[in-house]
């Protein structure tokens, strides 16, 4: 009887955990950035025609639907409420920009991010910070990152801008405004070897001639 009331609590454990899973991470309400703001993030990342834009927790799509429309990117918002999608992309349509943009619901810790040259979010804090194993696994040495208000903790920004803004107060109850701009580093892997000059040589270690790196 023990042995299958185990049974019985071990599955059940297994099915609510296999639930837990496949429930999409509440990233927070839906806070929309100032448009004065996200021309701001888009001109400090540098977005340019040649780049492609990905938006965790786009809402109404306002930043890929102004990377397109003014910088002439491409690329797409990731957002969880069907609503805001379908008026995201209502817009692309009415913009003409739809053959460049789109808005797709899904989890964005399951959407795959790798295409990006740019990624920009506005999340709460421990969305942010739960981001950074995904972001470092997926995105490719030199993207640029914009995080608005929340920093990536941990990690040195290459550019900070803080500014007040008074449209800020309806949206978060301060004028303060952060943009944290990041590049994703190089992955460092492998052997290196490093050559001394020959009165170096003879002193150093065997050791010093091999060295490996990881990151």
């Amino acid at each position: 009887m023990k042995s299958t009331a185990l049974s019985f609590l071990a599955a059940a454990t297994f099915a609510c955990s296999a639930l837990a899973e496949d429930k999409p991470v509440n990233a927070g309400p839906y806070v929309p950035s100032p448009q004065s703001v996200v021309t701001d993030m888009l001109k400090l990342a540098g977005v340019s025609e040649k780049d492609f834009v990905i938006d965790l927790g786009s809402g109404d799509g306002r930043i890929v639907l102004t990377a397109a429309k003014v910088f002439g990117a491409r690329g797409f918002g990731v957002e969880i409420q069907d609503k805001l999608v379908k008026l995201s992309n209502e817009a692309a349509q009415k913009e003409g920009i739809a053959d460049r943009v789109k808005f797709i619901t899904q989890d964005l810790f399951k959407t795959d991010i790798s295409q990006a040259t740019v990624l920009t979010m506005y999340l709460l804090p421990n969305t942010v910070n739960m981001l950074k194993d995904k972001l470092l696994a997926e995105l490719r040495p030199g993207t640029r990152i914009i995080s608005h208000d929340y920093p990536l903790a941990g990690w040195i920004p290459e550019q900070y801008v803080q500014m007040d803004l008074e449209d800020k107060v309806a949206i978060s109850g301060v004028t303060t405004t952060l943009i944290y701009l990041y590049v994703v580093p190089a992955k460092v892997d492998g052997s290196w070897n490093v050559k001394l000059p020959s009165s170096a040589s003879k002193s150093a270690p065997k050791s010093a001639f091999k060295s490996r790196q990881t990151v």
